[in-house]
Formats: structure tokens, sequence, C-alpha cells
């Protein structure tokens, strides 16, 4: 029952998106009466929930967690957090939000081969993804193109 006290503590603190250190959401959770959180904790549970450094509306950059990690939907944040989307015949790379790739590529890595994604490496903020077939890249583009609804 504490555990999932702190991860409801924890969720409900990230909704805040006004954290932007893991030393910040440890104090925070202290001060609710979580006496045995530490930072590495907290690192882990970043990690688990898939939370995300991002900026908030001050244009601060903090920690949130996503709404979903399933395919984005009209609403869903995720699709904010792809800026562009090019390649050069060989490799597909997608620019993200600061903080956002890991997130994004681990949606693409989810995808079946047919939809063209081979794999993906994710950095902070730019993935590199190995098409399926670099023949039919122009057709994973824009499959990717749909999946998060922009106009590159």
């Amino acid at each position: 029952m504490k555990q999932e006290a702190l991860v409801q503590a924890f969720k409900e603190l990230l909704k805040q998106e006004q954290f932007a250190s893991q030393g910040e959401i440890v104090d925070a959770l202290k001060a609710q009466n979580f006496d045995n959180i530490s930072q590495s904790k907290v690192s882990r549970m970043l990690s688990k929930f898939g939370a995300v450094r991002t900026r908030n509306a001050r244009q601060e950059m903090v920690y949130c967690l996503p709404a979903e990690l399933s395919v984005p939907t009209a609403k869903s944040p995720l699709k904010q957090l792809v800026l562009d989307i090019e390649h050069n015949d060989v490799m597909i790379i997608i620019r993200t939000s600061p903080g956002a790739a890991q997130l994004i590529a681990r949606l693409l890595d989810s995808l079946s081969k047919s939809d063209g994604v081979l794999g993906t490496i994710a950095g902070d903020d730019t993935i590199f993804i190995a098409p399926t077939d670099v023949t039919k890249i122009q057709k994973t583009i824009e499959r990717l193109e749909v999946l998060f609804s922009k106009n590159f």
C-alpha cells in the first residue's frame, strides 16, 4: 500500500509540471512524508514511467509524464514532441523536444516491421531510424507523418 501511495504522489507531482530536477521531486515527496525516498529511486521511477523533460507553459524545463504510451491520438501530447522528420534515402531522422527522443523511439520500436521501422537509436532530442527497406523509405516517412499528424 505504501508503494502505491508513493507512485500516486509521484505521478501527481509530475502533473504539476514544475519540477526541474530530481532533487526537487525528492524534496516534494519527503514533504509528503515519504521519508525513504532517494534521488536514485526517483531516477528509476522517472525511467519506469517514461517521464520526459519538456518546457512547461512558463518555458521552464521540467519533468512530466506522457498522457499515454500508445499510438498518439488527436489529444495526445506526443504529437507536440515531434518537431521534424527528415531522411537521406538510407536513414530517417526525427528531431524532438529536448528529452523526448527515447519516449518517441520506444513508441516507434513497438511498431511492426511491416510499418517500415527496423529499429531506432535515440539520444536526447534526436532519433535515428533504420528503415526495414530503404527502397520504400518514402512510404515509411508518410506513415510517420500520419502517426504524428504534422505538415512537415
